[in-house]
C-alpha cells in the first residue's frame, strides 16, 4: 500500500476545504486546527461536541492500525450511562456519526425480555445497541491513474470500507457541492474516475435518482469481485429453496428443501396507527409471494439533494446495500442490508425486511432470479417468500 500520509500543513488545508459549507465556527474553538493527525484520530474515534451533530469528514487516509471494535452512532444522540440500564444515572452523550471503541459486550441479568438486552462497555460508561452501527476502517488502493482495470465501462458495484464517506457534487456555476454522506457497508455503482475536490483521483458514482453524479476518494470504495455475485447452492432447483419470515418471533429462516441453511434475525415493519400519506402500509405484509426483483444497491427516497444535511427525518437512504422485492412492485417491500439501526429481532421498518449486510447478501446470491454482477436491477419469477 503507497505511503499517502499528509504532512499537518495538507491536512488541515483539506480538512478545511473539505468541509465545504459546513460552519466552521461551530465546532467549539475550531479544535481541529490545533491537532496534529494523530490526535486528531484520536478525537475523531472518542470525542462529539454538542453544539454540533456534525463531525468532520472522514479523511482520505489515516495510519494503518488496529482500531479495535469499532461502532458509529446512527441516530441523533445516544445516552451514555453510568450503569448497562435505562434507569442508569446520564453521564454524557455520544452524537451523530461519533465513532466509539466498544471494550466488551454484555446483556444485564436484570434487563426486560421484550427488549434488545444487548449494551457495550464503552470509554465513560454504557451504551445500549440499538443505534450503533458496527463498522470497520479499511482503506483500498488509490488507483492513481486515470483509468482502473478493475471499473468497468458500464459500471461497477463498489462498497464503502471505511465508517462514513462525504461525497461532492461539481457544479459548473458554483464550484463543489456538498452531497450526500455514504456509510459503511453501502453499495454503490461507480461509472469513472476523475480528479476531486483535492487534485487526487475520486470515483464518480452514478445514482438511480440523479441525474448527475457525485464523487467521494477512491480509498474508502472498494470494487466488489464477479466471486462475491456468485449464485450459492447454483445446483439446488429454485423450486427446492424458500424463505420463511416469523414475524412474531421476528426471525428469517431459509431452506432447501426441509433443510435450514440460514436463520437469523430480522427487523419488519412498525404498523402505523394512522394511514399513511402514500396509502402503503408500514406493517409487513403476510402471505406467500415471490422474489420479483433484485437491486445490488438502491437508493430508497425521493432523490432530494441533501447538501450535507444529515437530517434524519428525511427519508433519503442512499446506496442500501443487496435489495430483493418481494410482494407488489407498487409497494416496493424488500429484504435489504440496514445501517441506520443495530436493533434486530423488534420491528423498525416502514415495511421492508432489515437485515445485518452480511445476511441480505448471502440472501442475495442464494435467491433467484440470479443477478449478475453487471446488471443495476433484475427481473423475474424467483424464490418462495412466506410471511406470517
Amino acid at each position: 500500500m503507497p505511503n499517502n500520509k499528509l504532512s499537518r500543513r495538507e491536512f488541515l488545508n483539506l480538512s478545511s476545504f473539505s468541509l465545504g459549507g459546513f460552519a466552521l465556527a461551530t465546532l467549539p474553538g475550531e479544535w481541529w486546527k490545533r491537532l496534529s493527525q494523530t490526535e486528531y484520530q484520536t478525537q475523531l474515534i472518542e470525542t462529539a461536541t454538542s453544539d454540533s451533530q456534525i463531525t468532520p469528514p472522514f479523511p482520505a487516509r489515516l495510519e494503518e492500525q488496529d482500531y479495535g471494535k469499532l461502532m458509529r452512532v446512527a441516530i441523533h444522540e445516544v445516552d451514555l450511562r453510568a450503569a448497562p440500564s435505562d434507569k442508569g444515572e446520564i453521564i454524557g452523550k455520544r452524537y451523530r456519526d461519533q465513532l466509539v471503541h466498544v471494550y466488551y459486550e454484555l446483556e444485564p441479568a436484570d434487563a426486560p425480555a421484550f427488549y434488545n438486552r444487548l449494551w457495550y462497555r464503552v470509554w465513560g460508561g454504557y451504551l445500549h445497541s440499538s443505534y450503533l452501527q458496527p463498522v470497520e476502517i479499511r482503506f483500498n488502493e488509490s488507483p492513481g491513474a486515470s483509468v482502473n482495470p478493475q471499473i468497468r465501462k458500464e459500471g461497477q458495484l463498489c462498497e464503502v470500507t471505511v465508517p462514513y464517506t462525504q461525497s461532492y457534487r461539481y457544479d459548473p456555476y458554483a464550484g463543489w457541492q456538498v452531497e450526500y454522506r455514504l456509510y459503511f457497508g453501502t453499495t454503490h455503482w461507480v461509472t469513472g474516475i476523475k480528479a476531486g475536490p483535492d487534485g487526487e483521483p475520486w470515483y464518480c458514482i452514478t445514482d438511480e435518482l440523479q441525474p448527475w453524479d457525485y464523487m467521494v476518494p477512491t480509498s474508502h470504495l472498494r470494487p466488489i469481485p464477479d466471486e462475491e455475485f456468485a449464485p450459492l447452492s447454483p445446483d439446488v432447483p429454485w423450486e427446492a429453496k424458500r424463505i420463511e419470515v416469523d414475524l412474531a418471533r421476528q426471525t428469517l429462516t431459509a431452506y432447501e428443501k426441509k433443510q435450514v441453511v440460514l436463520k437469523t434475525r430480522i427487523s419488519s415493519g412498525i404498523p402505523s396507527s394512522t394511514p399513511p400519506e402514500n396509502g402503503i402500509p408500514t406493517d409487513t405484509p403476510q402471505g406467500y409471494f415471490n422474489i420479483y426483483s433484485k437491486m445490488p444497491s438502491k437508493h430508497m427516497g425521493d432523490g432530494s439533494l441533501m447538501r450535507g444535511d444529515l437530517n434524519l427525518d428525511a427519508y433519503e437512504l442512499v446506496g442500501v446495500p443487496w435489495t430483493s422485492f418481494f410482494h407488489k412492485p407498487e409497494t416496493g417491500y424488500a429484504f435489504h442490508g440496514t445501517y441506520w439501526h443495530n436493533n434486530f429481532g423488534w420491528q423498525m421498518s416502514h415495511g421492508c425486511i432489515n437485515m445485518h449486510n452480511a445476511d441480505a447478501k448471502w440472501l442475495f446470491r442464494w435467491t433467484t432470479p440470479v443477478s449478475p454482477s453487471t446488471e443495476v436491477e433484475t427481473r423475474g419469477y424467483g424464490t418462495q417468500v412466506h410471511v406470517f
